[in-house]
């Protein structure tokens, strides 16, 4: 990235190499909505105003410019797609960066499943980024392909991308202070923890959120989400293909709590 040449573009002096026209620019900084163009160089947004200069000009013609939306929580191994695939199905609704726990693959391939998506994930137009998975197998009643312990889930944290421990779904074992279960998250403090704490509430639930986990996607109720809230949770609200709470929780996203709310797949 040439600093002088981004500059110059910024000024509106030297031809950008996409100029985007007559957009409405969805400003997710001030709540507004713009009208204008916007201007890119190399893999930079150098301007946003009034802009003529450019190698390549599209029209949008009126049509709306927004930052590329996030999945929050996912495992995209139930979309059952290649990951390539899953790219192509998302990326060009708007979904260009997902947060994935590849506990599915990983019950069925351990850490081969992983590296096979994540090796792929380095090739795609979709920023994945990884939570290590937590309870592989998901409880000891299954049969599965691998067991993940705290040895192999510190070996995953230092892979490229991971950026926490995934959702923590032996919630008991957090209560009851299981010793494994403690280990794992143990390894993990300083990183983004996730949960998974269906029905938790009072007592319970402040014991499992003392051991430094952040967020819960499991909350069905206004009653149940609400107390996650006050505890300091970030709320992530899911709506997929089997599990649908948005209706049931969506009075609880306000003026104050927006912040710590956000909407995610989980399963689909």
């Amino acid at each position: 990235m040439n600093l002088e040449q981004l500059i110059s573009v910024a000024r509106g002096d030297m031809p950008a190499d996409l100029l985007l026209r007559n957009g409405r620019i969805v400003n997710t900084l001030t709540g507004e909505i713009e009208q204008g163009d916007v201007v890119l160089y190399g893999d930079r947004i150098a301007g946003v105003g009034n802009y003529r200069k450019a190698k390549e000009t599209i029209d949008l013609q009126g049509r709306f410019l927004a930052p590329g939306l996030i999945n929050g929580h996912t495992h995209i191994e139930s979309s059952m797609l290649h990951p390539a695939r899953y790219a192509q199905a998302v990326v060009p609704r708007g979904t260009l960066a997902v947060v994935t726990d590849l506990h599915e693959i990983a019950n069925v391939c351990g850490l081969e499943g992983l590296k096979f998506v994540m090796d792929w994930a380095q090739k795609l137009p979709l920023d994945m980024l990884f939570m290590a998975p937590s309870c592989v197998p998901a409880t000891n009643l299954e049969t599965s392909g691998a067991r993940i312990s705290a040895k192999e889930v510190s070996e995953i944290l230092a892979y490229t991308d991971v950026i926490g421990l995934g959702e923590v779904m032996n919630f008991p074992g957090v209560v009851r202070g299981n010793e494994e279960v403690l280990q794992k998250i143990s390894i993990a403090q300083g990183r983004v923890i996730d949960g998974h704490a269906p029905g938790l509430v009072g007592k319970e639930l402040n014991a499992y959120l003392s051991a430094g986990i952040l967020s819960d996607h499991e909350s069905t109720t206004l009653e149940e989400g609400g107390e996650k809230l006050r505890r300091g949770m970030y709320l992530m609200i899911r709506e997929g293909s089997s599990e649908k709470n948005l209706d049931a929780l969506l009075p609880l996203v306000s003026d104050t709590t927006y912040k710590r709310c956000f909407f995610v797949v989980d399963d689909r």
